[in-house]
């Protein structure tokens, strides 16, 4: 059955340099007073940056006629276009650097478009990077070289269809351009959810969160977007691919486990046959306060190795409660929370909260019922959440390197990578800066056989030079988790970012069949040069 599309409300202005709507971010007193909080950082924010003062060049290509309507060479959407949104791109914008801007921003409709497009590129020397929501965080979604006569951003939001729905399999059909709030927004009215909520869910697609091997925000169980996945249609420039929808298959490699991951290098991922839910109707939360961090680690583990499956599990070292506001005395807190579409869970959450206290956890009153906040951590740490990537953004204004690099590994690693990132990423930051810097560390996802701690470096940068500050600070943190055997990212991605880091990861005859099929389905090398394969 088809699903209705989801009405159209009143646009919020997107920023074009930072995160999210322009009218969330912090004044310029805001902003003074989160660079007062870093010794070191400047007297005043820097101003914003107008897109009419960047060097945007003439395009290097022309599209055909036929083309033409799909294709735009406006100056603010070549700059919307041209990096993601981590630190290191926030700070060039606000410094007047932002690299190479694409010389077109194309927004097809259709897999016949795409095809056009793609094949009109491959014919003219035209490098395309498929573009979602534009949140990506590893510089996946920027050009670097100068390989290729133009650049054309393929931006696929105008295809945010939910196509058709399956009830009886509980599946969906949805185009790959659908932000997160689109997409919720035409399962809703069927009582089903895809249920994978990432940080930028507002401003990401459901094509970007496949490309990337997004994680969402729950802790355990199905969080990964691989785990959604039924089938894929991809667009490349030798053809489409359209695998089968099947519930499970054992014949040979799996044809969607090609193109997830792949950040556009092999395809364009058009549209997926999607796993949905019920809609959770039972919740129930609470917090959890320890004294010592590693006693917490001890709390969660047994936890994530029991049946219980929160949907949150979040442990917050001492400074991530503190800055987050769910402690201000120094404790390590743990934010765990249930859901169900079919029964109560308070009898998993007071089970959860029993393993807790068995390891020196102080646990507050359960929170139940519906949408209804939860206690005053779970709440404060629910609004610091959506907040900080804002703050982060007003924090660069000052001057300040503000980022958060994400990585897993297993429990027995995992005590030893935390101190070792704290000790050494936070000497690297303070010998670049002559500043002392804040490395924070929480635990976002937790399974059996690890965790996900997600690390937060603050330190006031060298005026002009913070893009080489965090470089420095980046690469000391790859040169830790490589020892530690540790992921270069759990959450999202590899992109140019990354791309030191995954190299060293990487088994060399994997690396060679990636070669062999990025030569076999781009022959002309045009989509996406530079990420995962050169």
């Amino acid at each position: 059955m088809p699903a209705a599309p989801s009405a159209p409300g009143a646009a919020r202005p997107r920023s074009w340099w930072g995160w999210g709507h322009t009218d969330a971010h912090p004044s310029d007193a805001e902003c003074a007073a989160l660079g007062a909080l870093l010794p070191g950082t400047l007297a005043r924010p820097l101003p914003i940056p107008r897109v009419a003062d960047l060097p945007i060049a003439r395009p290097g290509a022309t599209p055909p006629p036929a083309l033409a309507h799909l294709v735009t060479a406006d100056p603010g959407a070549r700059a919307a276009h041209a990096m993601g949104k981590a630190y290191r791109d926030v700070v060039r914008a606000l410094r007047g650097r932002p690299g190479r801007i694409p010389d077109l921003v194309a927004r097809p409709t259709d897999d016949r478009q795409v095809a056009d497009l793609l094949d009109w590129a491959g014919e003219h020397g035209v490098a395309v990077i498929p573009f979602g929501g534009g949140s990506s965080v590893v510089g996946g979604v920027e050009y670097r070289g100068d390989a290729h006569r133009a650049v054309l951003s393929l931006d696929l939001t105008a295809m945010d269809r939910v196509l058709e729905i399956d009830t009886l399999g509980r599946s969906a059909r949805i185009q790959a351009g659908a932000l997160g709030p689109v997409l919720e927004g035409q399962l809703r009215p069927h009582g089903l959810t895809l249920r994978h909520f990432p940080q930028s869910f507002e401003f990401s697609t459901l094509g970007g969160w496949l490309a990337t091997r997004a994680g969402g925000h729950y802790a355990t169980g199905h969080t990964r977007i691989d785990d959604f996945v039924q089938s894929l249609r991809v667009v490349t420039p030798a053809g489409v691919s359209t695998s089968w929808r099947l519930p499970a298959s054992g014949a040979g490699p799996s044809p969607d486990r090609l193109f997830l991951g792949s950040e556009g290098t092999l395809g364009v991922i058009t549209e997926a046959w999607m796993r949905v839910q019920e809609r959770p109707r039972f919740k129930a939360s609470t917090s959890v306060a320890f004294g010592e961090f590693q006693r917490a680690l001890e709390a969660v583990r047994t936890i994530a190795q029991s049946d219980l499956a929160p949907a949150n599990c979040r442990l917050l070292d001492p400074g991530e409660a503190l800055l987050s506001g769910a402690s201000h005395d120094g404790s390590t807190v743990l934010v765990l929370g249930f859901e169900s579409a079919t029964g109560p869970v308070d009898d998993r959450l007071a089970s959860a909260l029993e393993l807790a206290r068995a390891h020196g956890g102080r646990g507050e009153t359960p929170t139940a019922g519906g949408d209804a906040p939860a206690d005053t951590a779970v709440s404060a740490w629910r609004s610091a959440f959506l907040r900080m990537p804002y703050l982060r953004d007003g924090l660069a204004r000052m001057g300040a390197v503000v980022e958060t690099f994400e990585t897993a590994a297993t429990w027995d690693r995992l005590p030893a990578l935390i101190d070792a990132v704290r000790t050494e990423v936070g000497a690297t930051a303070l010998k670049a800066t002559g500043h002392p810097a804040t490395v924070n560390c929480r635990l976002t996802h937790v399974y059996p056989d690890g965790a996900a701690p997600y690390f937060t470096v603050a330190v006031a940068g060298r005026p002009g030079d913070e893009v080489r500050v965090w470089d420095d600070v980046k690469a000391a943190a790859v040169d830790v988790l490589h020892r530690h055997r540790a992921t270069v990212t759990h959450h999202h991605a590899v992109g140019r970012d990354h791309r030191p880091g995954y190299d060293r990861q990487r088994p060399e005859p994997f690396a060679l069949a990636l070669r062999a099929a990025k030569d076999a389905l781009d022959p002309h090398r045009i989509l996406n040069p530079g990420v995962l394969l050169d």
